[in-house]
C-alpha cells in the first residue's frame, strides 16, 4: 500500500500487527509452531487475536521451569538460558517435530516454521533491564530442504516488565511477517522489524540470517544496517568475519582498544597494538587469558564526504582487520568516554586505550563536550572514573622532532587537567616503538594504491599487501 503525499513523493503505509498476523493467518500453506520462554506467549498472542489462526499454529508453548525446559531441548552446562545456543536449539527441534508428526504426503504445499524466543525481561529490583535472542526457522518453498534461519539479540530499554513483553510481541509478528513476505529484500525486513515500535523501546544489536534464500546476505553489512538505522551503538566482528554478541565477547574482560581508520592498517597501527599490548598485560589486575583486544572504527569514520557510508570501503576495512586476526567494533561513538561507558556496561576490569598523540589534542579540546551540561569536567568523569589508563604513540614533527606526552601543548585553560590526569599515571607513553616508521600514513598508502604507484606494500605489516591484492581491497587493480 501507498500514501501520496505532496508532489510525486510517497512513502509505504505501515500495515497495523493484526492485519499482519491476519495475513500470515490466512496464507493457506504457512503453518508452524511458537515457542516463547521467558516473557510469556506475546508473539502468538497476536495470531490467535488476528484470527484465523487455526490453519497456520500447530502448537503454541512456553516451557518456563527449566527440568521442563532441559527435558524438551537438552540440559545448558553452563545453566544459562537465555543465549543464542539455547534459541538455535529450541528452533531445530521444533522443526524436527513438525516434520516428525506432519506426513508430506497429507500436507505436499504446506511451508513450515519455527519462531521461538528465550528472554529474560527487567528484574524485580529494575537493575538489569533485561534482554533476549528471537529467531525463525522456516521455508519459502515446501520442497525447499534446507530451512532458512533469522536469528537476533534485542535489549529491552523499557522500565516496566508488561510493556516489555507487548514490545517482543509487535517484534515477533513484524519478525515472521518480514520473513515471509520480505526475505528478499533483507535491509527493508531489518527495518520493518521497528514497525509499530519506538528506537527508544528496543534495540537490537545482534542479527544473522542464514539459510538457501540468504546465501547472497553479508551478515556484516546487516550489522551496519543496525548502526544506520540507530537500532544499535555497536556491533562486533569476530576474527572469523562472522558477527558476534559484544556482551558475550567482552563480558568481565581487560579491554584494550584501538580507535583508527585503519584504511588500511599499517605498520604504525601494528606498532602501536604490539607494543601496548606488551605494557597492558604487564599492569596490575590484568591477566593475559581474560584479555580482549577491540580494533573499533566510528560510523562517522565510515562516511563518505557526502554524509553517506561507503559500504564497500567498510566491508574492505572490516575484511582486513578480521582476516589479520583481530575483533572488530564499527560503533556510533564519536567521543571516547563514550565508548568508555560502552565497554563498562560489560566489564569493570582494568582497561586500556591506545592512540597517538595527536588524538590526545582532540581530547583535551572542550568544542567536542559543548552538549554536555559539565562540559568536559563531565566527560573527563567518565572517561577516567574508571579503571582505565591511555597509551600513547609519539608524534613525528615536520621538523623531525617527536611529540611525546612530555612536551604535548593544550591549551592552556586544559593545562591543569593535564598535568593532573599524567600525574596520576592515567597517561602513559608507549616505550620501545620504532622510529623508524612513524612517517607511515594511512592516507598516504590509500593514495599510492589508488594511482598505482610503487612502494606501498613496504608501509604494511607483513602478508597485508598480499590480502588487499588478492581480494582487490581499497580499489586495488593489477
Amino acid at each position: 500500500m501507498e500514501i501520496t503525499l505532496k508532489g510525486d513523493a510517497k512513502i509505504e503505509s505501515i500495515p497495523s500487527l493484526k492485519d499482519k498476523a491476519l495475513r500470515i493467518n490466512l496464507n493457506e500453506n504457512i503453518y508452524g509452531t511458537f515457542a516463547e520462554i521467558g516473557a510469556g506467549q506475546e508473539t502468538v498472542r497476536q495470531f490467535f487475536r488476528a484470527g484465523g489462526a487455526s490453519g497456520t499454529i500447530a502448537k503454541a508453548m512456553s516451557a518456563y521451569d527449566k527440568s521442563f525446559s532441559d527435558a524438551i531441548y537438552g540440559n545448558e552446562k553452563n545453566q544459562r538460558y537465555v543465549t543464542e545456543d539455547r534459541l538455535k536449539k529450541m528452533l531445530s527441534h521444533e522443526v524436527k517435530l513438525i516434520e516428525d508428526r506432519l506426513s508430506r504426503d497429507e500436507y505436499p504445499n504446506k511451508m513450515f516454521f519455527s519462531y521461538a524466543n528465550t528472554v529474560a525481561t527487567i528484574d524485580f529490583a529494575k537493575r538489569f533491564k533485561g534482554h533476549g535472542w528471537v529467531g525463525i526457522k522456516y521455508q519459502i518453498d515446501s520442497e525447499q530442504e534446507d530451512y532458512n534461519e533469522i536469528t537476533l539479540h534485542i535489549r529491552f530499554k523499557e522500565t516496566d516488565a508488561r510493556l516489555q513483553q507487548e514490545t517482543l510481541g509487535k517484534l515477533g509478528t513484524n519478525l515472521i511477517y518480514g520473513a515471509y513476505y520480505k526475505y528478499n529484500q533483507p535491509k527493508k525486513l531489518l527495518r520493518y522489524l521497528y514497525d509499530h515500535i519506538d528506537k527508544d523501546q528496543l534495540e537490537i544489536d545482534t542479527i544473522n540470517f542464514s539459510g538457501p534464500d540468504f546465501k547472497d546476505v553479508d551478515n556484516r553489512l546487516m550489522s551496519l544496517q543496525l548502526l544506520k538505522n540507530g537500532m544499535t551503538d555497536a556491533v562486533m566482528f569476530s576474527p572469523n568475519g562472522n558477527n558476534v554478541l559484544p556482551a558475550r565477547v567482552l563480558y568481565k574482560k581487560n579491554i584494550l582498544a584501538f580507535r583508527g581508520s585503519f584504511r588500511p592498517v599499517t605498520k604504525v597501527n601494528m606498532d602501536m597494538y604490539e607494543k601496548s599490548y606488551e605494557m597492558f598485560i604487564n599492569e596490575n589486575k590484568v591477566q593475559k587469558e581474560k584479555t580482549q583486544v577491540v580494533f573499533e572504527i566510528t560510523l562517522s569514520n565510515l562516511r563518505a564526504s557526502g554524509g553517506e557510508i561507503d559500504e564497500q570501503d567498510f566491508m574492505d576495512r572490516a575484511r582486513l582487520l578480521c582476516s589479520l586476526g583481530q575483533t572488530v567494533l564499527i560503533s556510533n561513538f564519536q567521543e571516547y568516554y563514550k565508548l568508555v561507558e560502552y565497554f563498562n556496561l560489560y566489564s569493570k576490569n582494568r582497561m586500556g586505550l591506545a592512540m597517538g598523540i595527536n588524538n590526545l589534542i582532540d581530547i583535551f579540546d572542550e568544542k567536542y563536550y559543548r552538549h554536555l551540561s559539565g562540559g568536559i569536567l563531565e566527560a573527563f568523569g567518565k572517561l577516567f572514573y574508571k579503571d582505565l589508563k591511555v597509551y600513547l604513540y609519539p608524534m613525528l614533527n615536520e621538523n623531525k622532532t617527536m611529540t611525546t606526552s612530555d612536551d604535548l601543548k593544550v591549551h592552556p585553560r586544559m593545562k591543569e587537567l593535564y598535568k593532573y590526569f599524567k600525574f596520576n599515571g592515567k597517561l602513559v607513553d608507549i616505550k620501545n616503538y620504532d622510529p623508524e616508521i612513524l612517517n607511515i600514513f594511512s592516507r598516504t598508502v590509500l593514495k599510492m594504491i589508488s594511482k598505482d604507484e610503487e612502494g606501498w606494500e613496504e608501509m604494511l605489516p607483513e602478508g597485508v599487501a598480499d590480502i588487499i591484492k588478492e581480494q582487490k581491497l581499497f580499489g586495488y587493480q593489477e
